[in-house]
């Protein structure tokens, strides 16, 4: 009897040992496949991350971004200035594909990359020191252009038209987005007396493009960008000055107009100062031109007695808007004016310009110097 209960004993344990083991299999292999699950997930992720990174940020953009690699940069700070700038997309798998490469020898300087450009050509243009992606278009602006004329070149350099730009930058939906984007814009440009919305600020300067047909939202925003980083640095002196950015732009836009000269443009700046202070009317020239929509040798009597809010021979202070772009010159004078007692100045068409402070004396420059 008691040999019988050992063998069933002996039996049972069997069992039990073995359907023991049948679960310690299953969770091994469930684990075992779990891992393998889970490497296989990572691996294809990994694959895919780093296909990723290895590809341009953007491939359908042509836009120049403008950065510096300062002397002394190491592998590390280029790929992180890259990262910072949206040129690549990970900065880390930069490295290591340079390593890769065993690539060196790059070189410090200003470069213009674009999101489209692959990591070789990145590399080779920092190796090189120069700029793989030369500009489709350069287009430089002059100061002192009204919106018209700023039309006119882009339409004459670029794959667009004048009405085509022109329909964009008054596309109220799309100056409304801008604003939105651009701190410099207020709804001050949104007075629907105004001959234009962004009259005044589209920056004077050289513009590069790197697309065979840039979009004009592009050029647009690019003048932007530019009107951004050079209105911004002077936003505390336009406060202290008491005046809104509008204001401001407006007063560089008419000093440019009536000035060359640094020196001139201090001046004058500082006339029209005395004469809003004084009470007394800017009553200057070029926005009498912007007002009658036209350029002439003479303004005549007849012409500043026109009905504009910009003609300031008809109204007080200054016009409602700008009469033109500017520089940035220009922009320093209108808030950092030379003080004066002159009220009056005079162009001989030479070039020359006469400061007067009392009316008397203005007119006795005019009938010596204007014919």
């Amino acid at each position: 009897m008691s040999k019988r209960k050992d063998t069933g004993n002996f039996r049972d344990n069997l069992i039990a040992r073995g359907e023991e083991a049948r679960t310690v299999r299953k969770v091994v292999a469930i684990v075992i496949i779990s891992i393998i699950t889970i490497l296989v997930i990572g691996g294809i992720s990994g694959y895919i991350y780093v296909k990723s990174a290895l590809e341009p940020v953007d491939p359908s953009n042509e836009k120049g971004i403008e950065i510096e690699i300062p002397l002394g940069s190491s592998t590390s700070g280029i790929a992180e200035v890259l990262e910072e700038n949206d040129i690549i997309k990970n900065s880390m798998i930069f490295r290591f594909y340079i390593k890769f490469k065993n690539e060196s020898g790059f070189q410090a300087g200003n470069y213009t990359f674009t999101q489209s450009m692959t990591f070789d050509e990145i590399i080779e243009s920092l190796k090189s020191g120069t700029i793989i992606k030369e500009p489709v278009y350069r287009v430089t602006i002059p100061e002192g252009l009204t919106m018209e004329e700023i039309a006119a070149i882009y339409a004459s350099k670029l794959p667009i038209t004048e009405e085509e730009f022109l329909d964009k930058v008054d596309d109220l939906e799309y100056i409304n987005q801008l604003i939105a984007a651009y701190p410099i814009l207020t709804e001050d440009i949104l007075n629907p007396e105004l001959r234009h919305p962004l009259e005044g600020y589209l920056f004077a300067a050289t513009y590069d493009f790197y697309e065979e047909d840039p979009p004009v939202e592009t050029i647009i925003e690019n003048m932007l960008d530019k009107s951004q980083s050079v209105i911004g640095p002077y936003l505390n002196l336009i406060t202290e000055r008491e005046l809104s950015i509008h204001e401001a732009m407006t007063f560089a836009s008419v000093v440019e107009k009536e000035a060359v000269t640094q020196d001139q443009r201090k001046k004058i700046s500082g006339i029209f100062y005395n004469r809003i202070e004084a009470g007394m009317r800017l009553q200057t020239d070029p926005t009498v031109l912007y007002a009658i929509g036209g350029h002439k040798e003479k303004v005549l009597l007849s012409d500043t007695e026109v009905e504009s809010p910009f003609n300031t021979y008809y109204i007080d202070g200054l016009p409602i808007g700008p009469i033109s772009n500017f520089s940035e010159a220009a922009l320093e004078a209108a808030i950092n004016p030379e003080e004066s007692e002159y009220y009056y100045f005079l162009h001989d068409g030479q070039g020359n310009i006469y400061y007067s402070t009392t009316l008397e004396e203005h007119n006795a420059y005019k009938a010596e110097y204007i014919q």
